[in-house]
């Protein structure tokens, strides 16, 4: 566990003994790190995943409640499973896709429709049931991005989906509440997901983040699985945005 998990898992303490977290995207990265924290705040952990053998390997380390391996970017097969799952469920917490970055010369149109009314319809799917499956004061959490804010070729797609998700977050929360519903904005975190999108570019882009980030240090899945469990634990928090980013978008690009 690292320093920073360690630390946050102190801070909850057992803050979430008795509750179920349901982690899609659960098997890597910001999902994996923060289903992990779950745990060492005694919460127990549902894991949702579309790579069947990291989600293995997730289960055989966190001993979850329950695994399900399918592509939640199919929202009807997503709200399907979450209906489906058995007792009440405390939180919701959905990191599953992928950041598109495509010119608008190369952009197919059918796909980039797909990319932005997908990410949409995931959403709504997931609020929609939760409405129905997750105890009152528990939680929706969505994970977005900071990147998206700042207008640059290749980043139209993404761009809309940064400006449509707190909106719809904020609309959300009135319609499922008293469940709440909270939206992460995330910069540059240091996953595999990263690692595959940057190649052999990574580790200049971490050097790149260490200079000029006013925190000195790459934003890592530690620090934001520590403010997905504070959302979860504190029920005065709804229909809001919280960027993670570690001062990313004031900095030059």
């Amino acid at each position: 566990m690292s320093a920073v998990s360690g630390n946050a898992a102190a801070e909850a303490g057992g803050a979430l003994a008795g509750q179920t977290v349901v982690v899609v995207g659960g098997s890597a990265g910001m999902g994996l790190e923060t289903a992990r924290q779950v745990r060492a705040a005694g919460g127990e952990v549902v894991l949702v995943a579309r790579n069947a053998e990291r989600l293995e390997r997730a289960a055989r380390e966190l001993k979850p409640v329950s695994t399900a391996a399918f592509d939640a970017a199919d929202p009807e097969r997503l709200e399907g499973y979450l209906r489906e799952l058995p007792g009440p469920i405390d939180h919701v917490m959905v990191t599953a896709g992928s950041p598109s970055y495509t010119p608008l010369a190369e952009l197919d149109l059918g796909r980039a429709g797909q990319e932005f009314g997908g990410r949409i319809a995931t959403t709504l799917a997931v609020a929609r049931a939760g409405r129905e499956k997750v105890r009152p004061g528990g939680s929706l959490l969505f994970v977005g991005g900071t990147g998206g804010r700042r207008p640059a070729r290749g980043m139209a797609v993404m761009g809309a989906v940064t400006a449509a998700l707190p909106a719809l977050t904020a609309n959300l929360a009135l319609e499922t509440a008293p469940v709440r519903v909270n939206l992460i904005a995330a910069g540059f975190v240091d996953t595999p997901l990263s690692a595959t999108l940057l190649g052999d570019r990574l580790e200049e882009r971490r050097e790149q983040l260490r200079r000029t980030l006013p925190i000195g240090r790459v934003v890592e899945p530690a620090d934001v699985a520590a403010l997905a469990v504070h959302l979860m634990v504190n029920e005065a928090l709804t229909g809001a945005t919280y960027d993670i980013d570690g001062g990313q978008q004031f900095v030059p690009a």
